[in-house]
């Protein structure tokens, strides 16, 4: 079977996690993703956070599945001719590298177009157009810029980062969008383009419903919020709301059975309108259904925190997966607080592509994240990720038609391997 992105070659510049969120999920649907890396070093997080000596590290091997590794020195004049004839039979070339570094290299986007006018050039930066576009930027700093941390959190204490990481990882599958937008439009126009994902953009367009409440408190209080119906003033600026809903019903985080020892026994609890009257049920409170306090959803605004400790008397009492087994069937909507050990348990998951299993020569079995994205006629299977410089010389050959002779010149030259190997051969 093709896969969907099957012939689309991928020259990946990308380092940590944001680029290698995106080139990932371009290699996951069957592009052909080569990986560049300095030789004898390779991406940075190759040797962050390594858990067993001598592999790769679960940071390297979880963001860079399915990609070929090429080592090349950039700055070696023959590595730099190397690089023009990967810019010259790619599609695509993703980068996250600090401001200006690929114009540093002699890659400008003038450059560029030069050696293949249809070249795709995407790019994350922390920041576009503006004050601080030359800053660097990291994933906890886009949550700050981008609006999440100043929205995140309880109303008497500190902004907050969110443990899901929607500066890097979110803003790499903004970029894959993109990339497959400007793909699809060269299909019309035989041109290339430069795709740009900030940070900061991608992070606020993931709390664009902050910036909804935004200009709805111009216009008055926050009805759905806790704190309207505790009678604490509203700001000029959306507050941090705890857990309640950003939907407009009402839904807290409540207790579950066990919840004193086990810090993930509680359940995500949405009290919404339609279903009011089986919550009442389920409580054993059929007096509130038609008591005019509590029948309607306005009513309820400024008596939120007292139902919901009603309902938490009734969820102490239940599992989280009780509270599912009960409510699901009445349309009630609840989720448990799965911890990653239990993610990483589930059988669903697994069976799914979800949660995937994947051999490794160094470290052996580890779990990674599958593709969150299904295709019907494209399935994805998971491969391991390189090891540095493993595919160096089928690349040369492959793709770009290298004879023997011609990459044992390379090496020789240092364009393809660390000085101190090429020294004691």
């Amino acid at each position: 079977m093709v896969k969907a992105l099957e012939g689309v070659k991928v020259l990946d510049f990308t380092h940590v996690q944001s680029g290698p969120t995106c080139t990932q999920l371009l290699a996951w649907f069957g592009a052909d993703v080569i990986k560049v890396e300095r030789p004898g070093v390779g991406d940075a997080t190759r040797k962050q956070l390594v858990d067993v000596d001598g592999a790769d590290s679960l940071y390297f091997t979880m963001l860079n599945h399915n990609k070929r590794s090429i080592t090349l020195d950039t700055k070696n004049p023959k590595g730099k001719e190397v690089l023009e004839r990967l810019v010259k039979a790619c599609d695509v070339l993703v980068e996250n590298f600090a401001p200006g570094a690929l114009d540093r290299m002699g890659f400008t986007w003038e450059r560029i177009q030069e050696l293949n006018p249809r070249m795709i050039m995407a790019s994350v930066k922390g920041f576009g157009p503006g004050p601080f576009e030359d800053s660097k930027v990291y994933e906890n700093i886009a949550q700050c810029a981008g609006g999440s941390a100043s929205t995140t959190g309880f109303l008497d204490g500190p902004p907050t980062v969110t443990g899901a990481q929607i500066g890097d990882s979110g803003t790499g599958l903004h970029l894959a969008l993109g990339i497959m937008t400007a793909l699809f439009q060269r299909e019309k126009t035989g041109r290339g383009q430069k795709v740009l994902a900030p940070m900061q953009d991608g992070v606020l367009n993931l709390c664009r419903v902050k910036l909804r409440d935004q200009q709805r408190l111009e216009r008055g209080p926050l009805t759905e919020y806790s704190q309207y119906g505790e009678d604490i003033p509203f700001g000029d600026a959306v507050p941090r709301a705890g857990n309640d809903s950003g939907g407009g019903q009402p839904g807290r985080i409540l207790k579950c059975k066990g919840w004193e020892t086990d810090p993930n026994a509680y359940t995500y609890f949405i009290t919404q309108a339609p279903v009011w009257e089986k919550i009442c049920d389920v409580i054993n409170k059929p007096e509130w259904k038609e008591d005019p306090e509590y029948k309607t959803p306005k009513a309820r605004l400024n008596k939120l925190s007292h139902i919901f400790n009603t309902i938490e008397e009734w969820t102490m009492t239940k599992t989280k997966f009780e509270v599912m087994e009960i409510c699901n069937p009445l349309d009630i909507p609840v989720g448990p607080i799965l911890s990653m050990k239990e993610l990483a348990e589930d059988q669903a998951l697994r069976a799914a592509g979800t949660i995937v299993e994947v051999d490794h020569p160094e470290r052996g079995k580890y779990l990674t994240v599958g593709c969150p994205i299904k295709l019907s006629d494209s399935p994805v299977e998971v491969r391991r990720s390189p090891l540095l410089g493993e595919h160096t010389d089928q690349i040369l050959s492959d793709v770009l038609g290298y004879s023997a002779a011609e990459v044992e010149e390379l090496k020789n030259a240092g364009a393809t391997e660390p000085a101190k190997k090429m020294a004691a051969e």
